[in-house]
């Protein structure tokens, strides 16, 4: 069952509680931390871009198409659709012979809502280049590309790209295939519901790629270094998970998932986490996540203080005055002394 991991105050009341789970695995397969349920089933949402990222990378699609650091790492990000990523979204489409209108899911405005509101203020449409999964959309098309499956169809279930995607996360998850759940992410494509357990394997596995093998084990390698070599280009300014990776200097690797879902990677100690904040509430998850860094002695004094204004957070009201505080109450669990 799940359990309280954030309160939000106003003033010295407890206004708001938020309940979640979280699951920290290392490279064998063993539990070595949780709070809640490790095992609780839910969409693994944009957690599973680098994983879906390694097929393409599998493929042999990336050297094929000569693709860059940068357009390798915006396959993975939920972008904020800054210059910089909607550049490398192009450069994909460029080399793979297609364009913008190409793409099946839909247009929007950027993630980020201080930009979403200077392109509104510009005049600027909503496009689907904006969408901040088009960069997972740009390297299914390469892959479809590559592999002469057919385009029209990309997003489709039966479409041998998404099958492909289905087999490299159950296969980094260890996770019977035939368990996983298929649901419709908010970009149209099939997304992965399994339990959190195996989604923070899956991320262990990115940080120990001597659990890897071949083809697998290179992608991966390129995979980690690409994303923790241009942290900006995974959320993006400001950016929670841009901002964790760049503070961390290459020994975390972190991705956001939609509806409040979090997986990182302890690069350095073999470690997976996932975190899952039951109401789907975003504005809390940073806080739980650093808490729990925190607690895995992951993070140094300076890094814990650059980071701050992502862990003990404000609770704002309209006039932009302090109201209260959105903070984490939960401890670890320990399966045995640290």
């Amino acid at each position: 069952m799940s359990e309280i991991l954030i309160n939000i105050t106003r003033g010295n009341t407890v206004e708001n509680i938020h309940r979640g789970d979280i699951a920290v695995v290392d490279s064998q397969g063993n539990l070595i931390a949780y709070k809640g349920d490790w095992n609780k089933f839910t969409f693994m949402r944009s957690c599973a871009k680098p994983l879906q990222a390694s097929t393409v990378l599998e493929s042999g699609a990336v050297e094929h198409f000569h693709l860059e650091d940068k357009e390798i790492a915006i396959m993975c990000a939920s972008h904020y659709a800054e210059k910089f990523h909607t550049d490398a979204v192009e450069g994909i489409l460029n080399k793979i012979g297609l364009q913008e209108e190409h793409f099946k899911l839909g247009t929007s405005y950027s993630l980020n809502e201080n930009i979403r509101e200077e392109m509104i203020r510009r005049g600027e449409a909503k496009r689907k280049l904006f969408n901040n999964c088009s960069g997972k959309h740009a390297g299914m098309f390469a892959l479809a590309v590559f592999k002469d499956y057919d385009r029209g169809s990309y997003m489709e279930l039966e479409n041998p790209v998404q099958q492909a995607m289905i087999k490299t996360v159950a296969e980094y998850c260890e996770y019977d295939i035939d368990k996983i759940e298929i649901g419709i992410d908010g970009c149209g494509v099939p997304v992965f519901a399994l339990p959190l357990f195996n989604m923070a394997l899956s991320y262990a596995k990115l940080a120990d790629r001597s659990k890897l093998a071949g083809e697998r084990k290179k992608a991966a390698e390129k995979l980690v270094q690409c994303m923790t070599s241009n942290p900006e280009m995974i959320a993006g300014t400001g950016g929670f998970c841009s901002e964790l990776m760049r503070h961390t200097k290459g020994r975390i690797l972190a991705k956001l998932g939609a509806d409040a879902v979090y997986c990182v990677s302890l690069l350095d100690r073999n470690m997976g986490i996932a975190v899952k904040i039951e109401d789907g509430n975003v504005k809390v998850l940073s806080s739980a996540v650093i808490e729990t860094l925190i607690q895995l002695n992951a993070l140094t004094e300076e890094e814990i203080q650059l980071l701050k204004s992502f862990y003990i957070k404000e609770n704002i009201n309209t006039a932009k005055c302090k109201v209260g505080e959105i903070r984490p109450v939960f401890k670890l669990d320990f399966t045995t002394d640290k």
